[in-house]
């Protein structure tokens, strides 16, 4: 069997402390994973999550191959530690078992990617299904539906302003119906905070002739 070559990895200087990752607790997977990746790199260490443990071949001394795999054991054993120290205490104890960096890595990549493609979907599927009703003023509905807009960025998913714009105008109530006909005309001049800035007129004009129409009723 052909050896796989092994470069020991050198001691490098710990990084500063800001790029040290917060703790993962089980949300927001993908940052964390990312700037995890970033830490272990400038510790020399990444290599170890995609990494089985070396095959060495027969022609190599018993003394060499004990060299080479104690090497990378105790290499592989910093790379595990500096991850599972960047679990919290309850996620630590639950990964804790796994022996080697990579199987601790692809653990919790197919977990909680998983879990990531399922909080996109959701966040998604509230956009798509959300509907603006009389009942509500439309200035509290449009915030309601830019926190919506905000987690889906959260998720990585940025829906360019345009979009924004055309998908609230969208789902304006049934009582806008011509102001909705008019705004679609006029939506390629119209950034969302000048959207947002006519629907707040619109609404303070209505709410002026609604009140005007009943004064003494």
């Amino acid at each position: 069997m052909a050896s796989r070559s092994f470069t020991p990895v050198m001691k490098v200087a710990a990084p500063a402390h800001g790029e040290k990752p917060t703790k993962f607790s089980g949300a927001d997977f993908k940052r964390w994973q990312q700037k995890m990746m970033f830490y272990v790199t400038t510790l020399g260490l990444s290599r170890f999550v995609k990494e089985e443990t070396p095959a060495v071949g027969d022609e190599e001394s018993e003394n060499e191959r004990r060299i080479v795999v104690d090497t990378w054991h105790n290499s592989d054993f910093l790379c595990r530690n500096y991850i599972l120290n960047g679990l919290d205490d309850i996620l630590y104890n639950v990964y804790s078992s796994f022996k080697t960096s990579k199987e601790l890595w692809d653990s919790l990549d197919k977990k909680y990617k998983i879990e990531d493609v399922g909080a996109k979907k959701f966040v998604v599927g509230k956009l798509l299904d959300y509907k603006m009703v009389d009942t509500k003023t439309v200035i509290s509905q449009i915030q309601e539906i830019k926190i919506i807009l905000h987690d889906l960025a959260s998720e990585g998913m940025i829906l360019n302003e345009s979009f924004q714009v055309a998908a609230i105008i969208e789902k304006l109530p049934p009582s806008w119906k011509d102001f909705k006909k008019y705004l679609k005309h006029k939506r390629k001049d119209m950034g969302l905070e000048d959207l947002i800035v006519r629907l707040r007129i619109e609404e303070d004009d209505r709410d002026s002739e609604w009140k005007s129409a009943n004064v003494g009723v």
